[in-house]
């Protein structure tokens, strides 16, 4: 394990606490917005959509088909965000 010594001079304890709270603070808010721009956006195809649910194809086409479950469409591709796939598992709306 490497250590280091780190001196500080002409500074006052709450300006260095400061300092730190600043940089921490920029580097949470920059973490958060990276992630929240991240799963936002996501979309899944019918496979992988299929897959992070861990069912058969045929059960995702027939819970899209009966409005349980909402797709986008591009062409005849189909689309699922993934967030929204998140909130029905947490209400427990997909059986």
């Amino acid at each position: 394990m490497i250590t280091k010594t780190i001196q500080i001079q002409e500074i006052t304890v709450d300006e260095l606490a400061d300092k730190v709270a600043d940089k921490l603070l920029n580097k949470i808010k920059h973490y958060l917005d990276v992630l929240h721009t991240n799963e936002s956006d996501v979309y899944l195809t019918r496979q992988e959509t299929a897959d992070f649910l861990k069912i058969n194809i045929t059960t995702l086409w027939h819970w899209t088909n009966k409005g349980k479950i909402k797709s986008y469409g591009i062409g005849n591709r189909r689309y699922y965000n993934k967030q929204e796939i998140i909130a029905l598992l947490k209400k427990n709306e997909l059986r």
